[in-house]
């Protein structure tokens, strides 16, 4: 019978040894020497859960160069997108803390909580292999990836186009014109590089056909 933390993660350990050590912080095990801390599991999960989020970032954002690939990787893999899942999952109430880290609130520290995170995604490796332990990452973070994907800057592909053309000593060149009534205008975006078409957008606004101009010609210049 799974326990509510395996129903929270969405995985019934088939070691439960495994699960116990992901939720054994090092001063529980300093106390009782027959324990076995999660060290070496966040060590193993890092790994784990540094791939399942490159994947999936890799597969969903196909236009996206590497730069903002690694930045939104970055976004997501820290301390406290980790804890935030953690603090989800109730992992504290399940963590196994020396008497000092219990007096001191390490139950709630987030550096131990997204330590366990990754502790637990090592133990899920181990217990049933990758594909499950990505799924499992996946489930829990896809939302996270999909916010930040989104948030301001990160889909700004003026600005990456800029930056792309600028290590080649070339930059962008954009005519927008519109058609339509005042109330319901629609806008369209040629950007042309060395006097060369490399994309083209509409949009409700300049600015919009100019993101959509500029990120077709991320396709044709990268």
């Amino acid at each position: 019978m799974s326990s509510p933390l395996e129903e929270a993660l969405g995985y019934e350990f088939r070691n439960s040894d495994l699960l116990e050590a992901a939720l054994t912080h090092r001063s529980f095990a300093t106390e009782d020497p027959e324990a076995n801390d999660y060290e070496r599991l966040e060590f193993l999960g890092d790994a784990v859960l540094q791939l399942a989020v490159t994947e999936r970032i890799f597969t969903d954002y196909p236009d996206m160069p590497e730069g903002q690939l690694a930045k939104l990787r970055a976004a997501v893999v820290n301390e406290e997108v980790l804890a935030a899942v953690a603090q989800r999952l109730e992992v504290g109430s399940y963590l196994r803390v020396g008497k000092g880290e219990e007096v001191t609130g390490g139950r709630e520290k987030a550096s131990i909580l997204s330590d366990v995170v990754e502790a637990l995604l090592g133990a899920l490796y181990l217990d049933a292999g990758y594909s499950t332990a990505a799924a499992v990452t996946w489930r829990h973070l896809t939302g996270e990836i999909d916010q930040r994907a989104h948030a301001p800057g990160v889909e700004d592909f003026k600005t990456r186009l800029q930056e792309v053309l600028a290590k080649r000593g070339s930059r962008p060149n954009y005519r927008v014109s519109d058609e339509g009534p005042d109330h319901d205008k629609v806008f369209h975006a040629e950007v042309t590089v060395d006097g060369r078409l490399v994309g083209s957008g509409s949009g409700g606004s300049k600015k919009a056909a100019e993101q959509a101009a500029a990120k077709k010609a991320l396709r044709m210049v990268t």
